[in-house]
């Protein structure tokens, strides 16, 4: 007899007189201290809730039968609560024992039956410990052969087809294992879609085609549990109800999903009433606990070694029960979704480090500029958590001289972000102590290079004197400014290409000079606004702003650039747009600008913007659309303070016919994300009564998300005198 064959005759012989569903065979690993499955046998899908290795010094069965060498059971259910039922996260009784020959433990025997029949008494003790004294005389014998008792690397699994064992709804009855096969069938595509998710999006996605359709439930919510809170991930079905009752909820409190977090134990309502929630009709609801194992035994609840991730709320649309071998399965697909949920949150947090670090790098405002309106977008890469290289800036020099600036450090690590502000902050001296272009750029090279590093660095530099529309452009490897004429045409500043910074030449940076018209709009971008695939990107970057321009807004022409280029095919690499529309126009039409920065919490904000626009207006005498400009301000000051909970920046631009005001906040987190394919909510999200009476009185407005927060532009027109 080999080694496979006495382990086969000892899970057989378990199966066969101790009616079980599933029987494990675990050996000890002298190199690598712990128990290692050998052999598995019985009917899916308990087969493969067997965990492929545990510490001997764990609480589960097997590793307690090895360490004490008795028979041992699984650890009592959670305590019911009243009209409430807790489960293991598998609902089988377990009995293990251990395997001893010749006075040497070999590891543990262990054998499953569902819970509805039966737990395992003194006998079935003493009958498994029978079968294991056997299987450890045998393999002692091998032993002294001088077989190596040893798992092999995978174990080896023989399938039992059950007939016994039928789960309504899943399957043919009578046809051995189909409805166990049936129900690993989801399974298995749930861990394909999960292996493939990137966003909490795939997720949902993955639960309503995996696990939602084929148990018929009418809702999924994901919630994740932190700061002794839970926060609604995604939602998916007729999800409302508990998203507004989960969002934000306490642990500590007495709702099902808390308890199955807390408790650490699966959650199924069978029977749920009118009187007990909101609604008219009986339902049943099941709270699967997320964690980062799909192991079957369990720990206890206040045992270490698996984090609660946050949890699983499926609701049905009547009442139903839950089968043994469907909770099993439940209970995997929630190991599965709460490694991915782990995963898809530890990105997202170095996502949200990184997005934080850039902001910190970039201008915080553009400066109020006479004659040169400005705005600006920065969009990371999709698939890169690190903080990226590519910068912006608008310098207000002088009376006559603005310097608009883009660069981009060549790659996406750390390193990238401290050369990007390096370099930044340097130009930025250059440039204000009066070089031009070239000279800013050489000088920036030579630093570069005394830096020793090995990234090089693209920049480009516009001096523009808004007196006489001259334009003086300076590159260093980077992209030409494009510009479109008054009278739509396109057309590019050019300039000498030079070399990138930190590459070493001999020769001086050199630029040219060209003449901008007032009514000109310019654009700078950085390579990665423009399609990777594209064979001339300049050419490509002219398409953009043609296609944008019309007679918009330049924060919407801003807007709808960022908007074509962020599908996920062209987000590989980050992006920085800088738009400025040169106005050229007398001093007599010069708009007029005030500002007033509006701290978080502070609970007269909105009363101090209000007095704020009444004081710019009166200055400027236009009081005829004070109470109207005041009531948008008192609106949409009031969003951004509860809905942001950060400062925020209004800032009021008054023109010949017109009044623009803007409204900043700096939060880059989204709210509450809308539920799975339903356009209805997103459509509506932003129109509530405060943005009602903004497109009452406006004559246009518009919001713009920047990476940085989000910018909310009304403008209102001056009433026009005979």
């Amino acid at each position: 007899m080999d080694l496979p064959m006495a382990l086969l005759g000892g899970a057989r012989e378990a199966m066969r007189r101790l009616d079980g569903l599933a029987v494990a065979v675990y050996l000890l690993n002298d190199t690598q201290p712990g128990l290692d499955v050998a052999m598995i046998s019985g009917s899916p899908p308990s087969i493969f809730t067997m965990p492929s290795r545990m510490d001997l010094e764990s609480p589960l069965a097997p590793a307690r039968a090895a360490r004490t060498g008795k028979t041992t059971v699984l650890m009592d259910p959670h305590p019911s609560l009243v009209g409430q039922q807790h489960l293991l996260p598998y609902p089988y009784t377990a009995l293990a024992a251990p395997v001893i020959g010749a006075d040497r433990t070999f590891g543990a025997l262990i054998i499953l039956r569902l819970e509805d029949r039966g737990a395992y008494l003194g006998p079935d003790h003493v009958m498994l410990q029978e079968i294991s004294d056997e299987l450890g005389t045998s393999l002692a014998a091998l032993a002294a052969g001088g077989i190596v008792i040893r798992a092999a690397p995978t174990p080896i699994v023989v399938p039992i087809l059950d007939r016994t064992t039928s789960t309504p709804g899943w399957g043919i009855p009578r046809i051995p294992s189909s409805a166990g096969t049936s129900l690993m069938y989801p399974l298995r595509q749930l861990a394909d879609l999960l292996n493939r998710a990137t966003t909490m999006e795939h997720v949902v996605e993955a639960g309503q085609r995996c696990v939602m359709a084929p148990l018929g439930a009418e809702a999924l919510v994901l919630a994740g549990a932190a700061d002794g809170r839970l926060w609604v991930l995604g939602h998916s079905g007729s999800s409302s109800l508990m998203v507004q009752t989960l969002h934000g909820s306490w642990l500590e409190s007495e709702l099902p999903a808390a308890q199955a977090v807390t408790s650490r134990r699966a959650l199924f309502l069978s029977d749920r009433r009118a009187g007990e929630s909101t609604g008219s009709k009986e339902w049943a609801e099941t709270y699967l606990p997320l964690v980062d194992t799909s192991q079957v035994i369990a720990p206890p609840p206040n045992a270490r070694g698996s984090d609660i991730v946050g949890v699983c709320c499926l609701a049905f649309p009547q009442r139903r029960d839950f089968p043994p071998e469907e909770r099993a399965v439940l209970g995997m697909m929630a190991g599965l979704l709460g490694s991915t949920v782990e995963r898809i949150q530890l990105g997202i947090k170095q996502y949200q480090a990184a997005e934080e670090l850039q902001r910190h790098l970039l201008p915080s405002a553009l400066p109020d500029l006479p004659r040169l309106s400005t705005t600006t977008r920065y969009r990371p890469a999709l698939d890169v958590a690190t903080v990226g290289g590519d910068w912006y800036d608008v310098l207000n020099v002088s009376d006559e001289r603005k310097v608009l600036v883009v660069g981009d450090v060549e790659g996406h690590a750390i390193e990238s972000a401290a050369v990007m502000g390096q370099v930044r902050t340097a130009t930025a001296a250059y440039v204000m102590e009066g070089h031009r272009p070239a000279t800013v750029l050489d000088r920036a090279g030579r630093l570069l290079t005394a830096l020793d590093t090995d990234l090089t660095v693209t920049c480009c530099v516009v001096s523009l004197d808004i007196d006489d529309g001259t334009a003086e452009v300076a590159l260093a490897g980077h992209p030409q400014p494009v510009v479109q004429r008054p009278d739509g045409t396109i057309r590019f500043l050019d300039a000498p290409r030079n070399l990138p910074l930190g590459v070493t030449t001999r020769h001086a940076y050199q630029g040219r000079e060209h003449t901008l018209e007032p009514g000109s709009v310019l654009m700078l971008y950085t390579d990665g606004l423009v399609d990777w695939s594209a064979t001339d990107w300049e050419a490509e970057a002219a398409r953009l702003l043609r296609s944008e321009i019309g007679d918009s807004d330049l924060e919407e022409v801003a807007d709808g650039i960022i908007g074509i280029v962020s599908n996920p095919e062209r987000r590989r690499d980050d992006a920085v747009l800088l738009l400025a529309h040169f106005q050229g126009a007398e001093a007599g039409n010069l708009p007029r600008v005030g500002t007033i920065h509006i701290q978080h919490r502070d609970l007269h904000g909105v009363k101090a913007a209000r007095i704020f626009v009444d004081g710019q207006l009166r200055a400027w005498h236009l009081t005829d659309i004070t109470d109207d400009l005041q009531l948008i301000t008192s609106e949409v000051v009031t969003n951004a303070l509860i809905h942001a909970a950060t400062s925020v920046d209004v800032r009021l631009r008054a023109f010949s016919d017109y009044v623009r005001l803007e409204v900043r906040d700096f939060d880059s987190n989204p709210p509450i994300p809308s539920p799975l394919a339903t356009e209805e909510e997103s459509a509506n999200a932003e129109h509530g009564r405060g943005l009602a009476i903004v497109e009452a009185l406006a004559s246009r407005w518009n919001s713009s998300p920047n990476g940085r927060g989000k910018t909310i532009t009304v403008d209102l027109p001056i009433p026009q005198t005979d």
